[in-house]
């Protein structure tokens, strides 16, 4: 048995045990996934202040360029979040809902609070004037999300909802949704 097939089983039994053991792993989840986004923006200050490139957006412009972004992430995250909560569940992977969501922001990409976390990393690039935060450590940070949904928490979404999961992925863009579903051009 491979790791990864360890890890698709053991996310499989913590998201479908008992609530203590949902609620239990929620907290560590959550903590484990912040200190990795804080890493990554702490790293990527340490390698722009190596390599003397910071701060390559002046004050104010950082702030004005930033202050958007922020917001579109706040908004993603917030809304993304307030989906789950509606039924009964969290965006950390050990305690999601007990079915597919696919309304609110889920209707028009797979994982919107990602996308969320995303705009903010790239919100911290434009405001610490962070190089590398915007052109490696982000990207980077995308990469591994990525890798990561495809060969462990897709498998165990689609072993826990089955064929619904299964059409929704087919449907429903991963991270970036299609702008003409948004407005209104199905195909």
């Amino acid at each position: 048995m491979s790791l990864k097939t360890v890890w698709i089983d053991t996310l499989y039994k913590v998201a479908t045990g008992s609530r203590n053991v949902r609620r239990f792993f929620t907290p560590i989840g959550a903590i484990i996934y912040g200190l990795l986004i804080l890493g990554f923006v702490v790293i990527a200050s340490y390698i722009d202040k190596l390599i003397g490139l910071t701060n390559i957006f002046p004050k104010p412009v950082n702030i004005i360029l930033s202050s958007p972004i922020f917001l579109l992430a706040i908004f993603l995250i917030g809304w993304s979040v307030q989906n789950f909560i509606i039924v009964k569940g969290t965006p950390v992977p050990f305690n999601p809902p007990p079915q597919l969501v696919t309304t609110g922001p889920y209707a028009y990409t797979r994982n919107p609070m990602l996308t969320g976390v995303f705009f903010l990393l790239f919100g911290f690039g434009v405001f610490f004037g962070s190089l590398s935060l915007l052109f490696v450590f982000t990207p980077l940070f995308i990469h591994i999300n990525f890798w990561e949904l495809k060969s462990i928490e897709e498998p165990e979404l689609e072993k826990r909802l089955g064929a619904d999961y299964i059409k929704y992925r087919k449907r429903t863009p991963m991270f970036f949704p299609n702008l003409r579903v948004i407005f209104g051009k199905r195909e």
